[in-house]
């Protein structure tokens, strides 16, 4: 007999028991489960990860990063986390899985990445796989890259160093990674030490990036911040025929600036050489009144200079022709704030700043698999249809975290979806048949009921 607790509300008194029925919170997890064995994305895992389980016990390490994908995708920021979705009933049967890994079972899983070599074996692959699942674009894609820090303070991982944060000097990792902007795909991802400089290894992680493009995907512009302003990654994109517009160090000279149709926005026009450059290069120099811009509500990018207060500056250089007039050179590096936005929900969603691992290769593994499960969150969106994507926290809100109960009918696994309202269903069941289906359909669904 259920001995049940009492709890007192303003209202009522509630009886609050047990039950013996399999429950999860996450049942709404199978429509992106549905998406991942559409596209066969366990046997994709299966064959490029490096592991080789000698025990018949041990979880194919397939289904132990299926886990750790789907672990973070439900909100889990370390490993101990991801672990407790095992008292989860729903998942391995919706991941097609044996079972959710404990906390070693992961670690021990990221541990098999031990080299540079290992890492790129793997991961190359997985954002190729990415990018294949995109179509070619009439007006081409553009590439930015940029880097982030990841604060670590207890300092006592591999790569953990001391360097530059917003903090201040801290010790921490320094990740390098490349997007597509009008995707919304990070298609690279390298793990350096805190102490890197930005444009450490720019070159051969553009080289790597360019080498795995599927031949559809075409680069029409590259960008990045003045971190990355290295005159060897320069005449890199210069011998790769691609455009670039990258921020540049501000010059003191006498400019005649011409205004532009943005109010408080005037623009110069100098090819300029620095003493490390092999060639002169167009820089594009803007000024923004900062009372225009704090008038009209406006942000906007630049730095003050000491002897011209009330404006803001940028340089630009960039090998767009002149034809490109310097007010569109600006409009055409704009759109690289996408790239920041990126970093950000991969900061506050997939877990970037909480995974580090002992060992500096696991790490780097780890923030891949984590970034990766952002790619399929683009992606599931995309296979959708939806055209305004939302963030992974309103995915869980609003999809993955309904509530459901698995059981047997009949010797079928069954799970019934808490979802009460007939026009909730009605959507519910529209997601089903595009993200389940094994014959592609074109019908978009909508991004909520109604």
């Amino acid at each position: 007999m259920t001995e049940f607790i009492k709890l007192q509300t303003p209202q009522e008194t509630l009886q609050i028991g047990f039950t013996d029925q399999k429950v999860s919170g996450r049942a709404g997890l199978l429509t992106f489960a549905g998406f991942l064995h559409w596209h066969r994305f366990g046997q994709l895992l299966a064959g490029v990860l490096p592991h080789r389980r000698k025990s018949k016990k041990a979880i194919p390490v397939a289904d132990l990063a299926l886990g750790f994908l789907t672990g973070i995708l439900a909100g889990a920021q370390k490993l101990i986390q991801v672990a407790h979705l095992r008292a989860d009933v729903m998942l391995p049967a919706l991941l097609a899985i044996q079972r959710i890994g404990s906390q070693s079972s992961f670690t021990r899983f990221f541990q098999g990445f031990t080299s540079a070599g290992k890492n790129l074996a793997t991961f190359r692959p997985l954002w190729r796989w990415c990018l294949e699942r995109l179509p070619s674009r009439p007006g081409s894609y553009s590439l930015d890259l940029d880097s982030t820090r990841l604060l670590h303070e207890d300092g006592h991982q591999e790569g953990v160093q001391t360097g530059y944060t917003r903090l201040g000097t801290k010790p921490c990792l320094h990740p390098l990674l490349a997007v597509l902007e009008e995707a919304k795909l990070v298609v690279g991802f390298w793990l350096r030490p805190g102490n890197a400089s930005c444009a450490n290894n720019v070159v051969a992680f553009t080289l790597d990036l360019l080498a795995n493009l599927p031949s559809w995907i075409r680069i029409g512009l590259v960008r990045a911040d003045s971190g990355f302003c290295l005159p060897e990654w320069l005449d890199l994109l210069e011998t790769q025929k691609l455009h670039y517009i990258v921020v540049a160090r501000l010059l003191q000279k006498d400019l005649i600036w011409t205004p532009t149709d943005v109010p408080g926005t005037e623009v110069a026009e100098v090819w300029h050489q620095e003493i490390n450059w092999r060639q002169p290069r167009r820089v594009i120099l803007l000024r923004h009144r900062i009372a225009d811009k704090q008038a009209a509500g406006q942000r906007t990018g630049g730095k003050p200079l000491l002897d011209c207060p009330g404006y803001l500056y940028q340089g630009l250089v960039t090998n767009l022709p002149a034809s490109v007039p310097p007010i569109q050179v600006w409009r055409r590096y704009n759109p690289r704030a996408g790239c920041e936005e990126v970093i950000k929900q991969l900061d506050a969603d997939f877990a970037l700043p909480k995974l580090c691992l002992e060992k500096f290769w696991s790490t780097e593994a780890a923030l891949s698999l984590a970034i990766l499960s952002y790619n399929l969150v683009q992606l599931f969106q995309r296979h959708l249809g939806w055209l305004d994507r939302v963030t992974a926290a309103t995915l869980r809100f609003r999809l993955f975290h309904t509530g459901g109960i698995i059981s047997e009918t009949g010797g079928v696994t069954t799970i019934r979806l808490a979802v009460r309202e007939a026009e909730e269903r009605v959507w519910w069941r529209a997601l089903l048949e595009k993200t389940i289906s094994l014959i592609p359909n074109c019908n978009s669904v909508a991004q909520s009921p109604g």
